[in-house]
């Protein structure tokens, strides 16, 4: 019974590192792009900045997805705030207890 307890832990962990990961290449793929599209665009019809459109669109992209990967109460809310607290009282607790 701990042992299937564990794996569905396992399961749900790697899924949600699958999905950190998937964010995170999303994102480098558009800080990589972008500029290439800005360079381009400066280059040949810097008349015309097309370059913002799909800055714009890829950028609301990559925001749904950071929504859908780590939610709505991710940064500065009242629970980020109490998990952030948790987690640097935990890191105190375990440095003095190597002193």
């Amino acid at each position: 019974m701990e042992t299937n307890n564990e794996y569905e832990r396992y399961q749900k962990a790697s899924k949600k590192v699958k999905e950190i990961k998937g964010f995170y290449v999303h994102l480098i793929a558009y800080l990589i792009v972008i500029p290439i599209l800005v360079v381009v665009n400066l280059k040949f019809s810097a008349k015309h900045l097309w370059f913002v459109y799909p800055m714009i669109g890829w950028g609301l992209g990559i925001l749904g997805h950071a929504l859908g990967v780590f939610g709505t109460d991710t940064l500065f809310s009242k629970n980020w705030e109490e998990r952030k607290i948790k987690q640097f009282m935990e890191e105190e607790k375990k440095k003095n207890s190597y002193q």
